[in-house]
């Protein structure tokens, strides 16, 4: 990976809309996740973090990367970890994006932000009923990955509950990454939370994961980075 002064402070959301409609949505999530270099033999994090959980910025992390951010973690192991950054809506459209899907033409479905790994890929997480072919299971009825079909439904057909969001590109830590930025105070985590992804304005789902946290002070007022190359990288 390279270090966070090599790579876009901000996804190429111009390019995004060129490159991503050339993107098949089955089986990307095998796609993007094998961008995270593998380490083996590395102790990794703290054992608050797993998939599922929401990692929430301290207040004084100025990456602008992950500047009051809050990340869903998608993926985590002994080979790194993975999320999607939920509060960075855009105002491109999806229908933009993807242009041959008839069916998200006159919507008014955002395209968000998910991180400045690989922002000319693209990931669907959904909330479903049911598990949905080609995706794999973060918690309890969400999942990340899915095919054109998959969206189709829920567009058309949604039963209640059911939803989804679009992110060009993702989050990446290199084991041991992640683990250190936790010590530092950089980061906190709190349990999934669908309600919180998908329904709550994106706007303020930082400050409301700020008030939701029982123990503020895990959320340190003083953490600076020491080195660019000790924040998540981008590709």
């Amino acid at each position: 990976m390279q270090p966070s002064s090599e790579y876009l402070s901000a996804p190429d959301l111009t390019g995004a809309r060129r490159a991503i409609a050339s993107f098949l949505l089955g089986g990307l999530l095998l796609t993007v996740l094998h961008a995270v270099p593998a380490l083996a033999g590395t102790d990794f994090s703290p054992s608050s973090v797993e998939k599922g959980v929401l990692l929430v910025a301290s207040p004084s992390l100025e990456d602008p990367n992950f500047r009051e951010s809050v990340v869903l973690v998608v993926q985590h192991g002994p080979e790194g970890t993975v999320g999607l950054i939920l509060n960075r809506s855009t105002k491109v459209l999806l229908s933009e994006v993807l242009p041959d899907l008839t069916v998200l033409k006159g919507t008014s479905y955002r395209l968000f932000a998910g991180g400045p790994v690989a922002p000319t890929s693209l990931l669907l997480l959904f909330r479903l009923k049911e598990a949905p072919a080609d995706a794999r299971s973060v918690f309890d009825g969400v999942y990340v990955g899915g095919t054109p079909n998959v969206l189709e439904r829920i567009i058309t057909q949604a039963k209640p509950t059911e939803t989804f969001r679009a992110f060009a590109g993702f989050a990446g830590w290199a084991p041991g990454q992640l683990k250190y930025e936790m010590l530092q105070g950089a980061w906190a985590t709190l349990p999934p939370d669908s309600i919180g992804i998908f329904d709550k304005d994106p706007a303020v789902l930082w400050s409301d994961c700020l008030g939701r946290l029982q123990a503020p002070r895990v959320i340190s007022t003083s953490w600076r980075p020491r080195s660019s190359s000790t924040t998540a990288s981008g590709e």
